[in-house]
């Protein structure tokens, strides 16, 4: 199977056989992925993105997303979940590369093993990063009291400090996106046991609910005008987000080939003189549109993760676009896969214990991250057409 060179020693192949050996209890018992994160843990996987000087590993994006990549196609959801921790070490390395030290303290925490969620979707903001339902009151000295319902906050059961942000409107006449950072020890933060979802059961991504959560003035970060802005934070965060998010997502796709080619060679066909699939016309074509699938997002996935290790990304509309729109082909690609899969393997596939199942459930889940199909559609469009001229009458 032609994939990018597996050469991680992270992640070993007796690692990954045993994350993928309970991801199928892990998801029937809707638990979270206990054992699979002590020995991430161990290995310093979460410990990627953080710069040496910080004692992290020092890591590229390019690395890491080739290794989520991997992970995902051993355990989908626990590749997820890690995902989110690692979009802000991501995030704060980058920050820090180009001399912009506001997240160092992010770096040194999680170089001793701090656990950082993802607080920033919440139920009905279709602005994701550019507006917030979640009332941000400020208080004397400069800290943020933070009070409003977080969703699919992955890591729920373990994380022990939470960026998330909110809409500070002490100024009627000119609102600001707070971003900040939260400590699970405070008070006012808790999390809500609701995850029972159709897939990616094993991140536990319960909702979490604020209530006068405070953010010291240390932990303030950005105030920003609502809207679209290009400040490095918020330009971090998106292309992390939509990278690591499509190796994630390739990794479902690059494991669902993979049964598909194992099933192939082990189906026989009467109609065939009772030769396999993989001497039958329809499924070698089947398979092979697989490849050829795969074979296209990988240099996508690298291309970006490249240009932001090496800062040679320059924040505009073409590159929102270019994120956007890896996510959403990255998504796309995936579930194109696992369907074709399924055809490929036959009946055994609609077992809802099979792993082909499982991978089928968990791919829907990349539909409801940012940025959606029409996000990505109008991304890409403004980025040759402009702005939608709006008129007043």
């Amino acid at each position: 199977m032609r994939t990018p060179a597996q050469t991680d020693l992270l992640l070993s192949a007796e690692l990954l056989a045993g994350i993928r050996s309970r991801a199928a209890g892990y998801d029937q018992a809707n638990t979270f992925f206990t054992d699979d994160l002590d020995e991430l843990v161990a290995a310093g996987y979460l410990r990627s993105l953080v710069p040496a000087e910080f004692g992290g590993l020092g890591r590229t994006l390019q690395q890491t997303a080739r290794a989520q990549t991997r992970l995902a196609a051993h355990a989908p959801a626990t590749a997820l979940a890690v995902n989110m921790h690692l979009i802000w070490t991501g995030v704060a390395a980058s920050l820090h590369a180009q001399g912009d030290h506001s997240l160092d303290f992010l770096l040194e925490e999680a170089g001793r093993g701090e656990i950082f969620g993802f607080g920033v979707s919440e139920p009905g903001n279709d602005l994701v990063l550019f507006g917030s339902t979640t009332d941000a009151r400020p208080q004397p000295g400069g800290g943020y009291r933070f009070t409003g319902t977080k969703v699919f906050t992955s890591l729920s059961p373990v994380w022990t400090r939470l960026g998330t942000l909110g809409l500070d409107c002490s100024d009627p006449t000119a609102p600001l996106i707070v971003w900040a950072f939260l400590d699970r020890a405070d008070a006012g933060i808790r999390s809500k046991d609701d995850w029972d979802t159709l897939g990616m059961r094993a991140s536990q991504s319960q909702s979490t609910l604020l209530d006068g959560a405070l953010a010291g003035p240390d932990r303030v970060v950005r105030r920003l005008p609502v809207g679209p802005n290009g400040d490095p934070l918020v330009a971090g965060i998106f292309a992390n987000f939509e990278i690591l998010l499509s190796a994630v997502y390739t990794g479902i796709g690059q494991r669902a080939l993979e049964l598909a080619a194992l099933a192939a060679h082990q189906r026989t066909s009467r109609k065939n003189d009772g030769r396999t699939h993989a001497q039958d016309p329809v499924a070698r074509w089947r398979v092979g549109d697989l490849v050829i699938a795969m074979d296209g997002i990988y240099p996508q996935i690298d291309a970006l993760a490249r240009a932001v290790d090496e800062q040679t990304w320059e924040v505009g509309p073409a590159w929102f676009a270019q994120l956007s729109g890896l996510k959403y082909r990255a998504i796309q690609n995936a579930k194109f896969v696992v369907d074709t899969a399924v055809q490929v393997v036959g009946g055994s596939a609609y077992t809802a214990s099979s792993e082909l199942a499982r991978l089928y459930r968990d791919v829907l889940a990349g539909f409801f991250h940012p940025s959606d199909a029409d996000s990505a559609h109008a991304t890409a469009a403004a980025s040759v057409l402009g702005p939608l001229d709006v008129r007043t009458s």
